[in-house]
């Protein structure tokens, strides 16, 4: 098993940048998928990106894609997320997942989770 911690959200102005961190224990890190999400108030949990193992693959929901970047170094056991052009629409909690094997992009494909870094977009 894994225990995932996330790091780096804060509150930017739109159109600023921020970089978010997923720090992941264990030693097999680079058997795992990674994914972030990301849940406002009063809304579901959604998907954002996710990563294949050796990072060679990548996947990005239409509402982030071209403005978002997800990364991993496995020998930092961490994942990150990039977030450029940041728009009010992209305030939430944002939570990085892992799994071993995955079927689709949905959170209940991730059995393993961080506990959430607060990503706040002022207009």
């Amino acid at each position: 098993q894994v225990q995932l911690v996330e790091s780096g959200g804060g509150l930017v102005q739109a159109g600023a940048s921020l970089r978010l961190s997923c720090a992941a224990s264990g030693r097999t890190f680079s058997s795992y998928i990674m994914g972030w999400f990301r849940q406002a108030p009063g809304k579901e949990r959604e998907f954002v990106a996710a990563i294949s193992r050796s990072g060679d693959t990548t996947y990005y929901a239409d509402s982030v894609k071209g403005r978002f970047t997800i990364s991993r170094d496995n020998a930092k056991n961490t994942v990150y997320l990039q977030m450029n052009s940041l728009k009010r629409e992209d305030t939430a909690v944002y939570y990085c997942a892992a799994d071993r094997n995955i079927a689709t992009m949905s959170r209940l494909d991730f059995g393993f989770w961080g506990q959430g870094t607060q990503v706040t977009v002022s207009s």
